[in-house]
């Protein structure tokens, strides 16, 4: 049984959602990924990165694809839940987003507005912004309304703390060999000295016209924080990401009033609420939301909009696909961030010169699914009937 329109539509409603198929996929990695929260036993290194892809067909032909993910746990909740609610999208004109978006919420109200449940429905909401910007012929950034057609980048996967230094300085020299235009390295060793000596060696290594940035993820306490911040000072960073707690709204504040490098964070939140405490509390410089964990496209420019009017600097988290488009769009520079994990999952790949990451003129998110994602999926559900 489909879901039908509660109401007669208009004559602007002129296409619905026929089909669509929820598709969970493990991507392996080649190498067991550590960062300060492994090394302090937090956590275990990072083996895979679950995905939940959505694919959605209109009785008109028209076709989006969408996706969300989750590291080290997660993924089969994800797939569950968008199993639960995926009947509602069936009969709905997928030009109303906005409205799809808020119906999949009450669809799983219990279960609250953040966290897993919105990153499920995050997955929809990408396939559907990604249908419309292809049935308008147009990449998602210029459908959106780009302010420039290319976005400063930096890498991140080269520089995890299970990487010897020798490898990292490595890993620096491939990254800006492909015109990359900074380096980021993770930090919060358990022996501070240590990461000194580390960045010490990379900012050598690169020299001083390259931006570097450290990631903490959340290891520091607030004492700790604040000697390593004015410890990296010397090295002229970009910003120091996540040096405490995400949820820590007031020590984040502290720390940027107090540090001349700025101070980013964000990614872990999931929600565009909790990313509104971040603004209101002045508690970064830099903001680092991620779409797919905040709930998708509708959330990311709900929150980009109330970010731009504090005049705060945006710098998306992973997933390149989708924030190289919503940082394009943004107004004030940005920079995305470049991991080459994904690229097994599409056909497609993305152009990177002269430290800069650039729209294609594909339309959409310009990415089409992989053979290899069918090889690792491990399930699917299909709902509704192709035209």
């Amino acid at each position: 049984m489909t879901n039908q329109p509660t109401h007669a539509a208009g004559d602007a409603t002129i296409d619905r959602i026929a089909w669509l198929r929820l598709s969970s996929v493990a991507l392996p990695l080649a190498t067991p990924v550590s960062d300060a929260k492994v090394l302090t036993g937090r956590q275990k290194p990072m083996t895979e990165v679950a995905f939940l892809f959505v694919e959605i067909t209109t009785e008109q032909g028209h076709e989006g694809v969408g996706f969300s993910y989750s590291k080290r746990a997660g993924g089969p909740g994800q797939f569950a839940h968008a199993r639960e609610i995926a009947e509602n999208l069936i009969g709905e004109d997928p030009s109303d987003i906005g409205k799809i978006w808020t119906q999949l919420v009450w669809a799983g109200a219990s279960v609250g507005r953040s966290g897993l449940a919105t990153q499920a429905i995050a997955a929809f909401d990408v396939a559907l912004w990604d249908l419309k910007a292809k049935r308008a012929g147009l990449p998602l950034a210029k459908l959106l309304g780009a302010h420039r057609d290319s976005v400063r980048c930096y890498n991140t996967s080269g520089g995890f703390l299970h990487s010897p230094t020798e490898q990292v300085l490595d890993n620096s020299s491939a990254s800006l060999g492909h015109g990359i235009g900074g380096i980021k390295i993770k930090v919060g060793h358990p022996d501070g000295k240590f990461d000194l000596k580390r960045l010490a060696a990379v900012r050598e290594h690169i020299g001083d016209a390259v931006p570097l940035m450290v990631d903490a993820n959340q290891q520091w306490d607030r004492p700790t924080a604040q000697r390593m911040g004015r410890a990296l000072e010397e090295f002229d960073l970009v910003w120091i990401e996540e040096p405490l707690d995400a949820y820590d709204t007031q020590g984040h504040a502290a720390l940027a009033a107090s540090l001349d490098t700025p101070v980013a964070t964000g990614e872990m939140l999931a929600s565009v609420a909790e990313h509104a405490e971040l603004i209101r509390h002045n508690a970064a410089d830099i903001i680092q939301p991620d779409a797919p964990r905040i709930g998708g496209i509708t959330q990311f420019l709900k929150l980009a909009a109330l970010a731009e009017h504090h005049q705060f600097q945006l710098a998306p988290h992973f997933a390149m696909e989708i924030h190289l488009h919503l940082a394009a769009a943004y107004p004030i520079e940005p920079w995305v961030e470049h991991f080459d994990w994904l690229e097994p999952l599409f056909n497609e790949r993305l152009k990177i010169r002269d430290g800069r990451m650039y729209v294609s003129s594909r339309p959409g998110l310009g990415f089409t699914l992989s053979d290899q994602v069918r090889a690792w999926t491990l399930t699917q559900h299909e709902v509704g009937s192709r035209p």
